[in-house]
């Protein structure tokens, strides 16, 4: 997801946490997502159009796997807690996690991040959030699997093996290729790269002729 600056100023007589901000902001900027990471607040828009088409696509691989069925569960926008700051928490697009996340809640929506088998997400305007700053948080959080779906870049990366505040493997995968998740998330996942992509872009214009 992409992040945007906040236009108008919080003010408040005494110090307040960056949690009471977010929620302040979601509350005057419906639709937005708000997230902190390393103690730093991210704003979201509401996503386009081909977002959520390519997030739509995304989801039928996993649950045709039966990831949604049994042990697992195929989830969007779920809040995961990090361990970066006290307040930090990330809200990925997609989220393969265990059956029993609502018994690991832990504060202000966000759950115990070893609940967590997979998270992606797709990129939108400031796409570097998601090739950067969350590599870094979700590696620290020590979740097994991140992919990235780069319209930017017209890739799809493979993330695993988290290590500090990296990941020790990283594959991007260019249109034509497919791509097989690791058997860790609880099934065999196989994504073409083309068809990601391709439903994450605008579509063209439809022919206005013959109309009235």
């Amino acid at each position: 997801m992409s992040a945007a600056s906040v236009e108008q100023p919080f003010e408040h007589e005494e110090p307040v946490s960056l949690a009471t901000i977010a929620d302040e902001i979601m509350e005057r900027h419906p639709g937005y997502r708000v997230e902190i990471i390393g103690g730093f607040l991210l704003v979201t828009p509401s996503p386009d159009v081909p977002h959520a088409r390519a997030l739509t696509g995304l989801m039928i691989p996993f649950i045709a796997a039966g990831l949604h069925d049994g042990e697992t569960e195929v989830l969007q926008n779920v809040g995961l807690w990090l361990p970066t700051g006290d307040e930090d928490y990330a809200i990925p697009d997609l989220v393969v996690v265990d059956a029993d996340i609502d018994d690991h809640l832990v504060e202000n929506n966000a759950y115990d991040p070893a609940c967590f088998r997979l998270v992606l997400e797709v990129t939108s305007r400031n796409w570097k959030n998601d090739l950067k700053t969350k590599v870094a948080a979700y590696a620290a959080a020590k979740v097994p699997v991140y992919v990235i779906v780069d319209r930017k870049h017209q890739r799809v990366h493979v993330l695993t093996d988290p290590a500090g505040d990296t990941y020790e493997h990283h594959r991007p995968y260019a249109p034509g290729e497919t791509v097989s998740l690791p058997d860790s998330i609880g099934a065999k996942v196989t994504l073409d790269v083309t068809e990601i992509l391709t439903a994450g872009r605008p579509r063209p214009a439809q022919d206005a002729q013959g109309r009235d």
